[in-house]
């Protein structure tokens, strides 16, 4: 349940960064760099989101929490795979994005206040 918790805070926080990284790429115009920034931060975020749907998962399947469920976790899992990605491409749809991570930002914020027994 700790690591649980540790890689949904993480995930948020990441998710935070695609955000701003997204707005800044949008502000300037520029592409990232597949090789130096994108694969980079992709993989990094792949470990963590492979960790978080695998330990999430069994968590429900565990407890049953009220406000989580199975098709979130997958849905909030390809999500966060997408926007990893997206976040370094300005022509990436503004409202298609903003969308996706408020989605991710409600999932895990819902879920670790379940965690934390709020």
């Amino acid at each position: 349940m700790k690591e649980l918790i540790n890689v949904t805070e993480e995930l948020l926080v990441l998710s935070e960064k695609m955000i701003s990284e997204y707005k800044s790429r949008r502000e300037s115009g520029e592409k990232g760099d597949f090789y130096t920034e994108v694969k980079p931060f992709a993989d990094e975020v792949k470990e963590k989101n492979d960790r978080w749907k695998d330990l999430s998962l069994n968590w429900i399947k565990d407890t049953k929490p009220k406000h989580i469920h199975f098709p979130q976790i997958l849905n909030t899992f390809d999500n966060i795979e997408m926007l990893s990605v997206h976040c370094f491409f300005p022509e990436s749809s503004y409202n298609r994005f903003i969308s996706h991570y408020q989605s991710v930002s409600y999932v895990l914020g819902t879920e670790l206040d379940e965690l934390n027994g709020k």
